[in-house]
This record gives structure tokens, C-alpha cells and sequence, in this order.
């Protein structure tokens, strides 16, 4: 939208954009937890359809901003009515999948929002180039319409075939439901009975390794803030408004492509500290790249490279926790959304320009990684073990559920 006069049409200036992309993430923020301690005393597909519906909404309205403050108000409320739906989807995929099938399960769920990204510039540039004016309506303002309206069908197909739990999911057979409850129990270290929501916040927030793993996701996601300037970062190669925007997608797909492969490697060979700490190395690499050379061509594989290294290790991060932080259901869901929500602060403070990312930004970027990676050495050292938490019990099935989840 940034490149279709969004600016321009609404009297943006200084640095009222880079607030705008930011203020979302307050609202996304502060529902996190509260949504998720909620989510295990309802009915998540409804609950989560209905969720994605008043977001469609409120993207859509975004189209009807006339100002600052217009757009400013509309950002903040659709990052609350975001809010519910990725820890959420953490959290339900946790209560389906062993420890050695989740970090895969969540790399393919990410790779959905990775996919978006990739594809949002092609889809942005072919309405900017054909609507852009239709009706008197700006392209960028087709574009929020568009995306709310076929958001808010896909949420309603949502309530109908989105999961509940594993004992009530109407779609799945008695014996699956059976099936699918006993996987978890037994996969579960520390398993105990279910208790209030508060209890549940009460667990995760005393748990050492609760808060261990939402500095360490800070601190990856810290290094993952360049998404919100991706195409800004790519206009710097020198291409027109289509091409950047077609450029945008193969370091997406790459990145996509290849956090799937190391989730699935993690998950085969059971093991977490050197999967995340060669993505890392290889973010490392790809910021250093991009701040030494002004190059078209490398400058552009180094975009590829940062943002393979920096989406491979989300879903590893995210699969840990629910594999050691769920000794039950409501301290589960608390701790998904509690290192979701500190690991999304980091797109409050880090660099607000896409400049900040192409020169000494990067440099940060990089000392944050190195820091996260040594975090996980300095864990790997004290527990002597691959896998610091242990392998998941061998009686497990590695089957996944019957139908899916």
C-alpha cells in the first residue's frame, strides 16, 4: 500500500507510517494471553472463525481512512482482532501433535503467513495496476477491501472445519478422538489434571523456561522486523513499483520452502540447539551481506539468504515450548501466548526505516542473533543432551491423527 500513494492520499509525514505498522502490534499484544486463556473454556472453531471474521471487518474499514488518525485507530484494532488467532493456532495444534511431529506442523502454519507475505506484492501490484482508480477508489484502498472480504469468507468456512479438542472435534470418529487424547497424555512430560485458566497463568508465569523461551523469541524475531519494509528494502535495487513488488516473492518462497525442511529435520533427528543455531549463522551472514555491498545482485541473494536464516527457526522456538511447557492444557495455551506476546515486542523497538535495516540496523540484527544462538549453546552445555528437554518416550506413535487437525 506504502507504494501506491498510501502516504501521499492520507498526509502522512515524518515517521506517522512507521507508527502506523507498529501500533498494530500494541493491540496485537494485549489480547494475547487474555484470548488464550479464554480459548480452553470454548469452543475454538467458532470461537477462532469468529475472531478472523471481526478482523476481515476491520481490515476492510481500513479502506475508508481519510487521515492519520483514521488509519492509526484502524491499525491498532485489527492487531486486537488478530490477537487470538496465532497463539491460538499454537496452542491447537500443541493439543494434536507429539513433540517430534509440532515444530513441522507450525513451520507449515507459519509458512501459510510466509506464502501471504511472498504473494501480498504480486497480488498488490496486479490491483494497483488494474483498479487502481476504479470507481475513484484508490488502488491501495481496493486492496484492504479485497483482503477483508475474502478473509471474512474463509473465516466462515473456518467455524464449519477448524478442530475443537481432541475428545469433542465432531469431524473425527470415537476411536480417533480415543486415538488422538491418548497420543498427547502420553507424549507429555509431567502430565497433570486440568485446572482454572488462572491456575494456568499462575504455572507459566513462575516457570523459569517460560520466560528463557520468550527471550530467545525475541530475539529471533527482532531480526525478522525487515518483513514490515521488504518491498522499501527492495526498491533500493533501483526496479519500478511492479518489479519490486514481483521481486518481493522468491526470497519468501526459498524461505518458506526451506523452514519446512529444517522443521522436519529437527523433528526426525529430535534435536533443537544446532538446527536453530545454523539458521541463525545463516541470518547472520545474509545481514552482513546486505549492509557491505550495494551490488543489485548480491545485495538482492543476500535478502534471499537473511530471510531463509530467520524464518527456518520460528516454528522450533514455538514446538519446544509447547513440548515442555504443557504439563496441562491451560499452562500450555498460557505460555504459547506469553512468549508470542514478548517475542512480539521487538517490533515496537527495533528499526522503524527500511534504511536501518540496509547499513548499522543490520549490525544489531546480527549481535541479537548471535546472542539468541548462544543462549541455546549455553542450554545445550548445561544439559550435556541434543535435545536439552530429552526425547520424546519411545511408546509414542509418530502417526499424525487420523484426518489431520
Amino acid at each position: 500500500a506504502r507504494l501506491n500513494n498510501l502516504e501521499e492520499d492520507l498526509g502522512l509525514t515524518g515517521t506517522q507510517y512507521q507508527t502506523c505498522v507498529s501500533i498494530l502490534f500494541v493491540g496485537y499484544l494485549l489480547g494475547q494471553v487474555p484470548s488464550n486463556m479464554f480459548l480452553t473454556r470454548t469452543r475454538p472453531s467458532w470461537y477462532m472463525g469468529s475472531c478472523m471474521m471481526l478482523w476481515a471487518v476491520v481490515s476492510a474499514l481500513t479502506a475508508l481512512s481519510k487521515d492519520f488518525k483514521g488509519l492509526l485507530l484502524t491499525r491498532f484494532f485489527l492487531g486486537v482482532t488478530e490477537a487470538p488467532y496465532y497463539p491460538g493456532a499454537l496452542y491447537m495444534l500443541s493439543i494434536f501433535y507429539t513433540r517430534k511431529e509440532i515444530a513441522t506442523r507450525i513451520s507449515i502454519l507459519y509458512t501459510g503467513n510466509i506464502l501471504a507475505t511472498a504473494f501480498a506484492g504480486l497480488i498488490a501490484a496486479g490491483i494497483f495496476h488494474g483498479m487502481d482508480d476504479l470507481g475513484g477508489i484508490s488502488g491501495w484502498r481496493w486492496l484492504f477491501i479485497l483482503q477483508g472480504i475474502v478473509t471474512f469468507v474463509i473465516a466462515v468456512v473456518g467455524c464449519f472445519v477448524l478442530p475443537d479438542f481432541p475428545h469433542n472435534t465432531k469431524w473425527l470418529t470415537p476411536d480417533e478422538r480415543l486415538l488422538a487424547t491418548a497420543r498427547i497424555e502420553r507424549d507429555t512430560v509431567g502430565l497433570k489434571g486440568k485446572g482454572s485458566p488462572w491456575d494456568g497463568f499462575m504455572q507459566a508465569a513462575k516457570d523459569p523456561k517460560v520466560w528463557l523461551f520468550a527471550f530467545m523469541q525475541h530475539q529471533h524475531l527482532a531480526a525478522n522486523g525487515f518483513k514490515n519494509f521488504f518491498p522499501t528494502v527492495v526498491e533500493t535495487l533501483g526496479f519500478n513499483t511492479t518489479i519490486t513488488l514481483v521481486l518481493t516473492c522468491p526470497p519468501y518462497v526459498i524461505a518458506g520452502a526451506i523452514s519446512i525442511l529444517v522443521s522436519w529435520s529437527s523433528g526426525h533427528f529430535n534435536e533443537r540447539t544446532w538446527h536453530i543455531t545454523a539458521s541463525k549463522l545463516v541470518a547472520i551472514t545474509g545481514f552482513a551481506l546486505g549492509a557491505a555491498t550495494m551490488n543489485m545482485g548480491a545485495r538482492y541473494f543476500a535478502m534471499v539468504v537473511f530471510a531463509t536464516g530467520t524464518y527456518g527457526v520460528n516454528s522450533i522456538v514455538l514446538g519446544w515450548v509447547g513440548s515442555t511447557c504443557g504439563q496441562t492444557p491451560e499452562k500450555k495455551a498460557v505460555a504459547l501466548s506469553i512468549v508470542n506476546t514478548v517475542a512480539n515486542i521487538s517490533f515496537i523497538w527495533t528499526p522503524v526505516s527500511s534504511d536501518a535495516f540496509l547499513s548499522p540496523g543490520c549490525m544489531i540484527h546480527c549481535s541479537l542473533t548471535s546472542t539468541t544462538y548462544s543462549i541455546f549453546g549455553t542450554t545445550r552445555m548445561r544439559h550435556g543432551t541434543p535435545s536439552p528437554w530429552g526425547r520424546a518416550p519411545a511408546s509414542v506413535s509418530c502417526a499424525s491423527p487420523a484426518h489431520g487437525s
